[in-house]
């Protein structure tokens, strides 16, 4: 994943920078950078956060950088910010993108332009560069940033610093990433995640739309690109991407999730003693459910906040596994001899819920009711980098339908949760996982529970189905594009 912040200002913007960037972190452990334009230009730092908090490697370098505008980004493997030197000028890009057909756009410019890519790691071309690249295949960035998106198969959100002070947002094709501007005397900021603004005294005035272009600057907002009417939003950031203070289309993630856990608690009824969600992410749907249950809320699992981070993120397992099983530490006066509900934003690779229902047995537990606040995870997500590391065959729901009706298969059979293939995939998941019961979120309540209609949102690692995909790679796309492969 990853998300960005930038601000322009009438005076000093390094602390907003700073503390705004910060405020993303949920979003991504692997790298992260802030450029700042002043007086002298650009100053820029960028550095590993796999092993330490944004704030532990900026916070001695900010005197270093002055000047009243500047970019920050949380990275998912990539460095960022990049500085390029083009036509259009020098300027700062940080992007949050998944562009599936990186290695297809690059042939096309080395074809055209006989270029070269600099920012290379062993993941290949950094995708923010390759960005920049056909930026710079245009007479200005407002083009650029329109024929970014007629170009990337996935998703691609964009800041853009320029050497004049000005800041350039893009939110994706789609609108699969959010973007959001905010605004207090004499400065506007842009950001991912709204969260970030109260505390820095912004207000949120305006969510660009699918595909819109702004420039930003002291003086205010011009808008460059108009956006789409259709929008895909990543559902899944109301189900666990999302910081619980943060607001998309108007819609507040925590507010969604307690809906989320009082519709999940009025189609699986339960008895039991009591109701925990799996921390951080799964703690709003479980308060929703035991407000829509009747059963206390408590605590058996609580997570240590100062050091350890998401544990879906690093892609070694045994570095996942010791993240998951020491951020958890058990209550056992919640635990022993307890009938317990625990409510969790998904399942993905199965592993850690496997060692949480065993500690949970080991520490007395009667019973270990499973509610999980969406569907089945069947198909890998083409759209933004979740799990990145992961491959699709690695998803457990995935693997347990396979091992149902063996090799390949079309696995959308196994998304109507009436369907009896549906109901065995659940069952043997429960089994497999030493569960007394489990039920995952349908797809309807879900999205009831988000507040949007379907079609303006992304559920393709539940449905397999995007109808926006134009290269017919989707699971059960019926389109007969002719670049299909």
């Amino acid at each position: 994943m990853g998300g960005f912040f930038g601000v322009v200002s009438r005076d000093a913007c390094v602390n907003d920078v700073f503390y705004g960037t910060d405020y993303h972190s949920h979003l991504g452990t692997r790298r992260a950078g802030m450029a700042v334009l002043g007086a002298s230009g650009f100053t820029r730092s960028i550095h590993d956060i796999s092993n330490a908090q944004f704030r532990s490697k900026f916070e001695d370098e900010l005197g270093d950088f002055e000047g009243r505008a500047g970019v920050g980004v949380i990275s998912d493997y990539e460095d960022q910010p990049l500085l390029i030197t083009s036509h259009l000028g020098t300027y700062a890009i940080v992007s949050v993108c998944c562009i599936q057909n990186l290695d297809t756009l690059a042939k096309s410019l080395f074809a055209v332009k006989r270029g070269h890519f600099s920012e290379t790691t062993g993941h290949g071309i950094n995708p923010t560069e390759m960005i920049a690249a056909l930026i710079n295949t245009q007479g200005s960035f407002e083009d650029g940033l329109q024929y970014v998106q007629e170009s990337v198969e996935g998703s691609c959100s964009v800041l853009i610093l320029t050497e004049k002070g000005g800041l350039y947002a893009a939110r994706d094709r789609y609108g699969r990433t959010p973007v959001v501007m905010g605004r207090k005397e004499g400065a506007l900021a842009v950001a991912m995640e709204s969260c970030c603004f109260p505390n820095l005294g912004y207000q949120v005035f305006h969510e660009l739309g699918p595909g819109e272009v702004v420039f930003l600057s002291p003086d205010g907002v011009d808008v460059r690109a108009l956006p789409r009417h259709d929008m895909r939003m990543c559902a899944f950031y109301w189900v666990y991407f999302g910081f619980p203070a943060s607001s998309y289309e108007g819609i507040n993630v925590e507010d969604s999730r307690y809906r989320s856990g009082e519709i999940l608690a009025r189609r699986s009824p339960v008895e039991a003693d009591l109701v925990g969600g799996v921390p951080d992410s799964g703690v709003g749907h479980a308060l929703g459910f035991a407000l829509g249950a009747g059963i206390p809320y408590k605590r058996p699992f609580v997570k240590y906040t100062p050091t350890w981070p998401r544990s879906f993120i690093p892609p070694d397992p045994a570095k996942r596994a010791i993240i998951a099983n020491k951020k958890l530490i058990p209550i056992p006066d919640l635990i022993q001899g307890k009938r317990l509900v625990f409510c969790d934003d998904s399942i993905v690779r199965g592993n850690q819920l496997q060692d949480q229902a065993k500690r949970l047995y080991d520490g007395g537990a009667r019973e270990i009711h499973m509610r999980i606040a969406c569907p089945p995870l069947l198909f890998g997500c083409r759209f933004l980098n979740f799990a990145r590391s992961a491959s699709e065959d690695e998803l457990f729901a995935r693997k347990i339908a396979r091992q149902i009706v063996g090799g390949d298969t079309d696995f959308r059979r196994f998304c109507n949760p009436d369907s009896d293939e549906y109901c065995a995939m659940v069952d043997r998941i429960r089994r497999r996982l030493g569960l007394t019961t489990l039920h995952y979120q349908r797809l309807e309540d879900m999205v009831e529970a988000i507040g949007l209609r379907r079609d303006q949102l992304c559920t393709y690692c539940w449905s397999g189905e995007d109808v926006t995909c134009e290269r017919a790679t989707c699971a059960g796309c019926t389109k007969n594009c002719s670049s299909r492969r």
